[in-house]
């Protein structure tokens, strides 16, 4: 047999779909309320605010939207990063926003971190063009200092994982738990 394999064939199609991917404006919109922090927030204001957002490719492929109803607000109950690490399809890719607070042995802070989720379990199709759109988002994502592509649960599930892209060794607590073994 010649020609090409099929994974290129499929990946040149893929490709070709997923160029001109476009980012829904409410998508900018969510990206911004995060990005900017107020530092006269009552306590109710605060506890509205988003600590992570899931975005997905529309239906037709053409589009970065909202995933409906996939949020985390600062004042939802329990472990925020557990949370996030539950409402990641088992099955399929996406991109999110996550805003991580953290302590170093120094300060408290506060950083957005644009995750790719792209588990191996997704087809091979879904993962290719989440990839190949990747960059539409991130160009509109400015002042994002931290990336990070997970590809399963065990890569995301130990949040010191997500602490050793945040700074390293310095961070010493993730969403107000501690890091020590």
């Amino acid at each position: 047999m010649t020609g090409p394999p099929c994974d290129l064939i499929l990946c040149v199609f893929v490709c070709s779909q997923a160029s001109g991917v476009t980012v829904d404006e409410n998508v900018l919109t969510i990206f911004n309320e995060m990005k900017v922090r107020k530092a006269n927030v009552n306590e109710e204001e605060k506890s509205k605010r988003k600590k992570a957002v899931l975005f997905c490719l529309s239906d037709d492929k053409k589009r970065i939207i909202i995933e409906e109803g996939n949020e985390i607000l600062q004042g939802d109950e329990g472990d925020p990063y557990l949370k996030f690490v539950k409402i990641l399809p088992p099955n399929d890719c996406r991109y999110v926003l996550y805003d991580a607070t953290y302590e170093t042995k120094e300060t408290k802070k506060e950083d957005l971190v644009f995750i790719f989720w792209a588990p191996e379990s997704a087809p091979l199709k879904s993962k290719m063009i989440y990839a190949s759109s990747k960059d539409a988002i991130k160009k509109k994502f400015t002042g994002i200092k931290h990336e990070w592509q997970v590809n399963g649960l065990e890569d995301i599930k130990d949040r010191k994982t997500l602490a050793e892209k945040l700074g390293g060794a310095s961070v010493v607590t993730l969403e107000g738990k501690p890091l020590c073994d």
